[in-house]
């Protein structure tokens, strides 16, 4: 296996967004960078289902490739997340995924399993009440709904600095990395549009042993990241006076060059393009949300850099209470 290759089956899981994407809601619930509470609620549960399957990559130069012959990579994950409402304007939760990995490659056949990387978040909301409004009568319909927050990354998973074999047996990225986050949305009528914008900065760590073998003593940290993504949604009530409400969006992620030692380490930035399909289903006190969610890479050159094309799908389901 190239070294190329196993460098990019060891950044599957850990560099993909979360997947939450519910269905926007006049109280502020829409999708965002993690768990989002609607502004009334107190708590919510979640539990979501990945099914992650691997179709090629972009090279370093951002030219699209294909897997060998008989390769069939996928990644399943259980997510399981919770927040809760800290105050009028403050909310927190936490996930964390439960990974299985199946793949097969160059011969290889290798089936592990084990916690992913953790993320807790804390949220700001700038607003006082709801903010979808059914027409703009005045400039201050326009207003949107505006979160403000951070997420700390828990290198939870197994890493290659960790007691592992080789990149099938990787969960986790093994660094902390601290986002700034910034998730606004509008609904006017059954209309939602949203931006999200996030800013990581990883922690630099001490490295001395990759695969279970001890190395020479260095110093590493990965590069800035940047997720960027805009959503429209269209949503209307059914005869049950339940919800469906439909979800297209399009996301780009960028991670800059690391660095080794101080010195920059080209080999480790990153780019990728994709664009999802969702649906999501809500009661009519939107207590329970069902979700289904297809993201698809765009895999064509120019679109990524670095970086596996994949088709993830999502299953899930959230309690608000």
């Amino acid at each position: 296996m190239s070294i190329f290759k196993l460098r990019y089956l060891c950044l599957i899981l850990i560099l993909s967004p979360y997947t939450q994407a519910w269905s926007a809601s006049c109280c502020g619930g829409g999708s965002a960078s993690g768990l989002i509470l609607p502004k009334f609620s107190h708590h919510m549960l979640e539990v979501s289902i990945d099914s992650e399957q691997y179709d090629g990559y972009w090279d370093f130069s951002g030219k699209w490739k294909p897997d060998p012959a008989g390769s069939n990579l996928n990644q399943f994950r259980l997510n399981l997340g919770y927040a809760h409402r800290l105050g009028a304007n403050w909310q927190g939760s936490i996930s964390i995924p439960y990974v299985f990995n199946d793949n097969k490659y160059s011969g290889v056949n290798a089936k592990t399993d084990g916690f992913g990387d953790a993320g807790v978040s804390l949220w700001y909301e700038a607003f006082r009440g709801p903010m979808c409004v059914t027409k703009v009568n005045k400039p201050k319909d326009l207003l949107p709904a505006s979160y403000f927050g951070f997420t700390l990354t828990l290198p939870t998973g197994a890493s290659p600095y960790d007691d592992v074999e080789d990149n099938f047996d990787i969960t986790g990225r093994g660094m902390y990395r601290l986002d700034g986050n910034v998730s606004i949305e509008k609904s006017i009528g059954s209309w939602t549009t949203a931006f999200k914008y996030s800013l990581g900065e990883y922690f630099s760590r001490d490295v001395n042993k990759e695969y279970r073998r001890y190395v020479e003593p260095y110093s590493k940290q990965f590069g800035r990241r940047q997720l960027t993504s805009f959503a429209v949604s269209y949503g209307h009530v059914i005869p049950s006076m339940d919800s469906l409400t439909y979800i297209l969006s399009y996301a780009i992620l960028k991670e800059e060059a690391g660095e080794i030692d101080g010195e920059e380490d080209t080999t480790s930035e990153i780019e990728k393009r994709s664009r999802s399909l969702g649906v999501a289903y809500a009661t009519l006190n939107r207590q329970w949300v069902y979700k289904f969610l297809w993201s698809h890479s765009l895999d064509d050159d120019g679109k990524g850099k670095n970086f596996p094309t994949t088709d993830i799908y999502t299953l899930g389901l959230a309690y608000v209470f």
